[in-house]
């Protein structure tokens, strides 16, 4: 039987035996008898294993959790051979842009930062590139790269494609089936889904790469602790529900507030004014609950517009039961790589849409008033 995506985030990595407990138990220990699979709190624990393979089932490889999003992302890049080219995009996640500036600086990769929605720039850019990094869509801009045209033309060129997949989820798009070597979850997002833990999983269909990833997991120590996979993995038997009710408050909140005349620009994948809204029609099966935007006047303006929520949760983060905005321009990371300086990314909840458009409408109006001639 062939379940749905839907289904296997219920399904997958449960005991399943006569007797067994339906959610799978907590291992807090660091240390094991010896004579068994495991010696020590670094080379794994059975409490890991459930989460890994849930996530494996649904991206299409075999998982690696590690401590955080940031720790999965550096297990990746410290696998990329001394000297050799990555491709990474103009405006990504500061944390992992930090990460590849460091590497950069100390001789360690040569990166190339590219706008990857522009074909020719990408192309030449990949010519001789060990990896190339891509978020789609991306954060907090929200640009979707085409993966699969993207994916020949860096194995092509004799590249591995690692995609971030923490905005989509694998609800929502399935990199390797498009060509993918390698995704990337932040699992402290939409996988767990409650603002209440760390975790990030690295997936990959490559036996090599993922024995690569344990031995990095295993050498720098960036092990999940015994309870953030456990709740991972509780959050993820509810993200289809979470995410589709989270989805159709983005694609309301997203036309009103483009018609808002206190709003400049809206960006969402499922407007029909998002450049690249075909493309993400054809490569992903819903158009996920992240929405920026910008609004007129300054910065300080939007910053005070965020202060001031009375709903909204003004915070860093997303993928949570709760709205949350913040201004992303406020971190220099974000700065740096040309984030507008009042755009504001909105990670849509699960509270009423209307009194999410309520908080909303009434502080861009008051802004408005503010900031009018």
């Amino acid at each position: 039987m062939q379940l749905h995506r839907d289904s296997l985030a219920v399904t997958t990595g449960r005991p399943n035996g006569p007797g067994d407990p339906l959610n799978a138990p907590i291992f807090p220990t660091s240390t094991y008898r010896a004579g068994g699979q495991w010696v020590y709190g670094r080379d794994g624990n059975p409490g890991w294993l459930p989460v890994e393979h849930a996530l494996g089932e649904l991206e299409g490889g075999r998982a690696v959790a590690f401590a955080s999003g940031v720790a999965a992302a550096a297990a990746v890049l410290g696998n990329v051979p001394v000297g050799a080219v990555v491709v990474a995009p103009r405006v990504q996640y500061h944390g992992i842009a930090a990460q590849l500036q460091r590497l950069a600086e100390r001789g360690q990769v040569d990166c190339r930062v590219t706008d990857l929605t522009d074909r020719t720039a990408t192309a030449a850019a990949i010519a001789g590139a060990h990896l190339v990094w891509v978020e789609s869509p991306s954060n907090p801009l929200l640009e979707v790269i085409d993966l699969t045209w993207l994916a020949e033309q860096a194995h092509a060129a004799g590249a591995l494609v690692v995609v971030d997949n923490t905005v989509a989820t694998p609800l929502r798009q399935q990199p390797i089936s498009l060509g993918a070597d390698i995704v990337v979850h932040s699992a402290t997002k939409f996988i767990g889904g409650h603002s209440d833990l760390l975790l990030g999983v690295v997936v990959s269909n490559s036996d090599q790469l993922v024995d690569l990833l344990l031995a990095y997991r295993h050498d720098q120590g960036s092990v999940p602790g015994a309870i953030e996979p456990f709740l991972a993995l509780r959050g993820l038997r509810t993200l289809a529900v979470r995410l589709a009710h989270a989805e159709r408050t983005a694609a309301e909140l997203s036309l009103r507030l483009e018609a808002h005349p206190a709003v400049l620009r809206v960006r969402y994948p499922g407007l029909s004014s998002h450049p690249q809204h075909e493309l993400a029609r054809r490569q992903m099966s819903g158009f996920g609950s992240l929405v920026s935007f910008e609004t007129v006047g300054s910065p300080e303006a939007a910053e005070r517009l965020c202060e001031s929520m009375q709903l909204l949760v003004h915070g860093t983060s997303l993928g949570g039961v709760e709205t949350m905005i913040e201004r992303r321009a406020r971190y220099a990371g974000d700065q740096g790589q040309g984030v507008p300086e009042t755009l504001l990314r909105m990670s849509i909840g699960l509270e009423h849409v209307e009194d999410l458009w309520y908080d909303l409408d009434a502080r861009l109006t008051e802004m408005q008033r503010g900031v009018a001639p």
